[in-house]
């Protein structure tokens, strides 16, 4: 390859500043970028990432034509000038990291202190016309054309193609998902090529629009006098079975909070008298104390089985209320009307016979008006996928995607199709066919915006006093109770408010660009294209210069699963000005590049496995397209989020089976490890990006015994270098990954020394192999990080200290503990589970089990004569000091002769240094952590706690 064309990113990446950044990005929700609210799309890459990602493959790497360039012009001088130049160059024009050390100090601490950021947050600030003069011309000589044509075969959201735009780059946008594909034209499409203005037509026709929906359902909803001011109302229902005791509907409730904060606030009391068929309620306010026996936090359903109030609180079951849904019996009951007052808060009320009158009324209107709208195509009558990984629509009664709304919340959608459908001939007379086509797409996103706030599956969140949509999880949730907006009054104003003000976000952000393209008189430079990765054939070979995606994780979100939601109603509102999108039943699953088992559930105990390679064998035609339509000399940056070592095997073997060679990897921060979600559940906080190039031929494989001690000395080289950086916990194993596969891949295919029994001929190595040594060195080298020299208490306490220090929470993936067991020799199921009893599972997790919960399984023992493994007695002296004090616990360590034990000391000091500590107002949040620093201060006061992370400074060159 010729040196002159190597990207920065594959000798340098400001992993810190641009992880803090993305950081910054997701803080908030409420400050997050507008592409986020113009319409659901799940696991977005941050804009900062992108943005930098992209960048920093086709900038040159620093050399003395890079250098001299930078003298004639004066825009840096040195390579660190360069580095800084590129840093604002990616919109940061600040310190990131250390603001954000100073707000995770003033969080642990409990204080709070002014806003440390002295700039403004990335994704919004545009490049300077000069600077972008300057990097365009750098582009030019360094490789003979000032553009670039930049792909993203996996669009999703929208992130990579967005900042792509913004920079001028000629943009494909390739997207198999069609709900994905509007998002991109509603991303990519109309803002780039209208600007701010067309805010003015969607506000105008959108308020039409909404009108012309109120009028219709304000028959069908009550409008009590002292509620007329009101800012909005949200009614809120229990769904209901038949008490298989008394036949009177029980309304399922896992409590009764309206709104809480602590254990204060406001609950809707049920009152079950036995001279009445139905339940009443009344609003109460609680202080703290349980009032005549009523505790909001009791209701009538836990873990999906319930109890009677109509019968002596006689048991439910959970098979029972599942028949009962599937047989069409399971209904709903009105509880609570919440009212938004214009001066702020919520009052609240429990039901009236006018609101009762009202939904009567609409239940008629539905009847009345569904044989023809279903005539008409506007009812979503398709049915529930029986082939899906979420089975809980279809166990409770859903078996059409109609059957996830009450008959007000369908009458209300679908009343909006018509007014949509009516109102689509005056906006096209009216505007332009091109930007009618936006104004109507927008407008078909107000009523996706409605579904996902107006469901069975949408919920009141009772500790912010706010309706929760349906994808608060990536999944299909089920509610007991649920939420509905008064749509004769606030749900179509304020969907499209939240539309409007997404689209005027995303065209500011755009209009740079904008201008650039207007005054040209060119169109907008992207390409969005309904297409699988698998097949760009409207893309020619070597025509792209940059292939840069954030791919599907495995199995980590079921895109087209949770897409179909929003699938059959964007068909019915937005289906007739995009028919390319919209022509099938439902989205295309069929083609989608995700590991999901339930595809191949009918062909028995292999379905994960085969789950598996079906993934694999999408990803490596996905790569090989990338591949065939990059150029010679083009790079592809690949984004990915994923903690289990399968995901990393199948990802590398696609790269190294399509041809490329990886040429660098970067852990980039993306979430914050600090925050309480972290400390109580595992993930994976780092996006790595893995930089690939085509992988020159002719190479002659290599054999596994011949690459395994350099492979075990880059992966120990490279876990040190990242430690020194600040990267820990998981992450530190996950960024081991991609120097460890630019071994393999240099001489790829590398061949083992098992031998296929048919052929003859050895078989290849499976990347994972080398991933497990790499994850052997790790942990070698944390269990000398934590004491500062080689100690080796047992294998069962090494596991469980390094447990907590690669994971950082208390549950984690099953089969991520499995492989950390096996790198320290131990069967998880004989040794950790049945035998020691340290975990429990969890579905496909493991969550360490506390002192106390081990204590009651008989594993931790204060009155034990001796103890199998060093775990115990650390356990065992937790135990006490938090339950009986340091007397008690003084005793026992002097009787257990550990008191003065050096080994039982340093598993302290390991201990104190392995479990996260984690603080909330400057306390801290675990329950071991809390325990072991009683211990470090009453009896070992040489033992240090390691010391709060300050702000660090920038990495040096991690080069493969």
């Amino acid at each position: 390859m010729n040196e002159r064309r190597r990207t920065l990113i594959e000798d340098w990446f400001p992993i810190e500043t641009v992880g803090c950044e993305s950081m910054r990005e997701r803080g908030a929700s409420s400050a997050l970028p507008p592409l986020y609210f113009l319409h659901v799309w799940w696991a977005r890459r941050p804009l900062a990432a992108s943005r930098a990602a992209l960048l920093a493959s086709v900038v040159p790497r620093w050399n003395k034509d890079v250098a001299r360039f930078g003298r004639e012009r004066g825009c840096f001088l040195s390579e660190v000038e360069y580095r800084d130049w590129f840093v604002r160059l990616s919109g940061i024009h600040g310190d990131p990291v250390t603001a954000r050390a100073k707000l995770q100090l003033a969080g642990e601490a409990g204080h709070r202190i002014p806003n440390p950021y002295t700039h403004d947050r990335a994704f919004t600030v545009a490049a300077p016309p000069e600077m972008l003069k300057d990097f365009e011309d750098l582009l030019e000589q360094s490789n003979g054309h000032r553009n670039r044509t930049v792909l993203d075969p996996f669009s999703g959201g929208g992130s990579i193609p967005f900042e792509a735009l913004r920079y001028g780059f000629d943009t494909h946008a390739t997207e198999l998902n069609p709900v994905a594909c509007t998002i991109l034209r509603g991303t990519l499409d109309y803002p780039f090529a209208f600007g701010p203005a067309l805010t003015n037509d969607l506000q105008k026709h959108g308020r039409v629009l909404c009108q012309s929906v109120q009028e219709r359902l304000r028959p069908h909803f009550s409008h009590l006098e002292d509620e007329a001011k009101a800012v909005g109302v949200a009614y809120l229902w229990a769904r209901t079975v038949r008490c298989p005791y008394t036949g009177k509907p029980i309304p399922l409730a896992p409590n009764w909070w309206l709104s809480r904060s602590g254990s204060t606030g406001i609950a809707v009391r049920p009152v079950f008298d036995p001279d009445s068929e139905t339940a009443r309620f009344e609003i109460a306010e609680i202080d703290g104390t349980a009032a005549d026996g009523f505790d909001p936090g009791e209701g009538t359903l836990a873990r999906g089985a319930a109890r009677s109030p109509w019968a002596n609180d006689q048991s439910v079951g959970s098979k029972y209320i599942k028949t009962e849904a599937q047989e069409g019996r399971m209904g709903s009951q009105l509880y609570c009307v919440a009212v938004k007052r214009a001066r702020g808060g919520f009052d609240y009320r429990p039901p009236i016979e006018a609101d009762q009158r009202a939904v009567e009324a609409a239940e008629e209107k539905l009847a009345a008006e569904l044989p023809r709208w279903e005539a008409q195509g506007y009812v979503p009558t398709e049915a529930y996928p029986e082939v899906s990984s979420d089975m809980r629509p279809l166990r409770y009664g859903m078996p059409t995607w109609a059957d996830m709304f009450a008959p007000r919340q369908l009458l209300s959608l679908c009343s909006y199709v018509e007014a949509l459908q009516e109102l689509v001939p005056e906006i096209e007379k009216e505007l332009p066919r091109y930007r009618a086509k936006a104004v109507v797409t927008y407008l078909g996103m107000v009523l996706s915006k409605a579904v996902n706030y107006n469901s069975y599956l949408a919920s009141w969140h009772s500790g912010r006093q706010v309706m929760r949509g349906v994808f608060d999880r990536h999944d299909f949730a089920f509610k007991w109770t649920y939420g509905e907006f008064d749509a004769s009054r606030n749900l179509f104003p304020w969907a499209l408010d939240q539309v409007c003000d997404a689209y005027e976000g995303i065209a500011k952000l755009a209009e740079p660009a904008h201008r650039v393209f207007e005054r040209a008189e060119t169109p907008v430079p992207v390409q969005v294209t309904r297409a699988s990765a698998a097949d760009l054939s409207h893309i020619p070979d070597g025509s792209v210069d940059v292939v840069l995606t954030d791919p599907p994780y495995y199995d980590n979100v079921m895109y087209g699963e949770l897409s179909d939601f929003f699938y059959v109603w964007l068909k019915r509102t937005v289906g007739s000005v995009h028919p390319d999108l919209f022509g099938d039943e439902l989205a295309n699953k069929d083609d989608e590049a995700v590991a999901n088992p339930a595809r191949f559930a009918r062909l028995g105990r292999k379905k994960k496995q085969l789950a598996c390679a079906d993934y694999e064998r999408k990803m490596a035609a996905a790569f090989r397209e990338a591949h065939r339509v990059l150029a010679d000399d083009g790079v592809l940056t690949v984004m990915f989020t994923h903690k289990r070592v399968e995901a990393w095997d199948t990802l590398a073997m696609s790269l190294l089976e399509a041809g490329f060679a990886i040429h660098s990897s970067w852990p980039v921060h993306t979430e914050s490890e600090h925050s309480l979600h972290q400390a109580k559940k595992n993930a994976a906080k780092s996006t790595i990006l893995l930089t690939c190039r085509k992988r020159p031929g002719g190479a002659e494989p290599a054999w596994w015994e011949d690459i395994r001690g350099r492979v075990r000395r880059t992966a120990r080289d490279t876990a040190e270098e990242l430690q020194e950086q600040g990267i820990s916990g998981v992450d530190l194993y996950i960024a081991t990954f991609g120097p460890t596969l630019a071994i393999l891949s240099e001489s790829w295919p590398v061949l083992s020394a098992d031998f296929d029994k048919e052929t003859g001929e050895p078989k290849p190595l499976r990347p994972d192999v080398a991933l497990d040594l790499a994850r052997t060195e790790v942990v070698e080298l944390r269990k000398r990080g934590l004491l500062g020299r080689d100690t080796r208490f047992d294998p069962v306490t090494d596991w469980y200290l390094m447990a907590w220090d690669a994971f950082r929470a208390a549950e984690f993936p099953a089969d991520e503990a499995r492989k950390l067991a096996l790198a320290l020799g131990l069967d998880l199921e004989r040794d950790i589970i049945t035998g020691h009893r340290i975990l429990k599972k969890k579905g496909a997790s493991v969550e360490l089990l506390s002192a106390s919960h081990r204590r009651s399984r008989g594993r931790v023992d204060p009155d034990a004569e001796g103890f199998e493994v060093w775990i115990n007695a650390a356990h065992t002296a937790m135990l006490l000091y938090e339950d009986e004090g340091p007397a008690a616990t003084e005793a026992f360590l002097k009787r257990a002769a550990l008191r003065r034990d050096a080994t039982f000391r340093s598993l302290i000091q390991a201990l104190v240094n392995a479990v996260p500590r984690v603080r909330k107002n400057g306390k801290l949040v675990r329950p071991e952590a809390r325990a072991l620093d009683g211990l470090r201060l009453a009896f070992f006061e040489d033992i240090e706690a390691p010391p709060d992370p300050a702000p660090k400074v920038e990495q040096a060159n991690l080069r493969l």
